[in-house]
């Protein structure tokens, strides 16, 4: 854990947590500031401590999953707003893994099969991925059983967040000690989906693979053809907070500016070949991007989201992960609506 502090000695004090992204860092190093606030920011090495903390009431402003979030929607009194700020995104078809034994060629094939999933049933990416293969291959998460646990580290249970099951699912948890990568590898269960990729492909194991090997292709084509970039996280405010409009747009802002921050570094390295970057032909790559995504590639505010966020909702809730189908509305502040 640690622990930036920006103190203008007048604002509001508040506790923000967040992990440190390249386009979170100006914002925790204090390079941006948060008009009138007096922030306090914390960071953690693994952004579930946060998740965790957040629920422990530790912070004022937090990063926190979206399945994380939603689920508090379902307690009596739900306590947490959303600023329409996606610190984390990711395309997800490259975050299942197979079996090369196991005669998966493509997500029709895991109908009948045993697909382990990191941390719980319907963590973010997984939320994505059984949706996509729900809208696009007819696969619904009832036709697979799940096993849940820790991709290459024993994970168990979280017991600081409701966890759900839908009735006609077959999910339980992976054996004390056993880790889901080790069970891909030896083919005791068939898929993974995790946000964390397996070391044994990393090492080169013959014995997994990736579902769409040309993953970046599919992503590609995926979001050609949808708009969608899949955001995994928000940052949640206390509704007493949310009422805030003022605080809300300057918490708003100092994201936006923190992000901003980086992209125009990207598009001013450009002019040099990014000669400070190490990845070879990353120049390329950012052309490409440019050409696919536009300007900014990373959006933040409700309008550029909308879509995005209205279908992570959608399939939550027919993942029986939400009693009721939430929309954008329910969940972001009020204040930020516009943006």
């Amino acid at each position: 854990m640690s622990t930036t502090h920006t103190n203008s000695g007048t604002g509001t004090p508040l506790r923000v947590a967040a992990y440190t992204y390249e386009h979170t860092a100006a914002l925790l190093e204090g390079r941006v500031p948060i008009e009138g606030v007096d922030a306090t920011f914390e960071t953690a090495e693994l952004v579930s401590d946060i998740f965790r903390r957040t629920v422990e009431g530790r912070y004022d402003v937090a990063e926190y999953g979206l399945t994380y979030f939603l689920r508090t929607f379902d307690l009596e009194d739900s306590p947490f707003l959303a600023l329409p700020v996606f610190p984390n995104r990711n395309f997800r078809h490259s975050s299942v893994f197979v079996n090369t034994a196991a005669g998966v060629k493509g997500p029709e094939d895991l109908a009948g099969r045993t697909i382990g999933e990191f941390a719980m049933y319907g963590h973010d990416p997984g939320v994505w991925i059984k949706g996509i293969f729900s809208d696009e291959y007819g696969l619904t998460p009832d036709r697979s059983r799940w096993i849940i646990g820790g991709t290459d580290h024993p994970l168990p249970a979280f017991d600081w967040v409701p966890q759900p099951v839908p009735e006609g699912v077959d999910v339980r948890h992976a054996p004390e000690g056993a880790t889901l990568g080790a069970m891909l590898e030896s083919g005791e269960i068939d898929a993974l989906v995790s946000v964390d990729v397996p070391q044994a492909l990393l090492d080169g194991s013959p014995r997994i693979a990736r579902l769409f090997p040309d993953y970046e292709g599919v992503e590609r084509d995926y979001y050609r053809r949808t708009g969608i970039f899949p955001a995994m996280h928000v940052i949640a405010v206390p509704r007493e907070l949310a009422a805030r409009a003022d605080l809300m747009t300057a918490l708003y802002r100092a994201f936006v500016e923190a992000k901003e921050t980086v992209q125009r570094a990207y598009r001013e390295g450009a002019l040099k070949q990014h000669m400070g970057v190490v990845t070879p032909w990353f120049s390329r790559h950012f052309e490409e991007n440019r050409a696919l995504l536009g300007e900014d590639w990373w959006p933040y505010g409700l309008g550029a989201n909308r879509t995005m966020l209205d279908t992570f909702l959608r399939y939550h809730y027919e993942q029986g992960l939400s009693k009721r189908l939430l929309t954008s509305e329910d969940i972001i502040v009020p204040a930020l609506l516009d943006t």
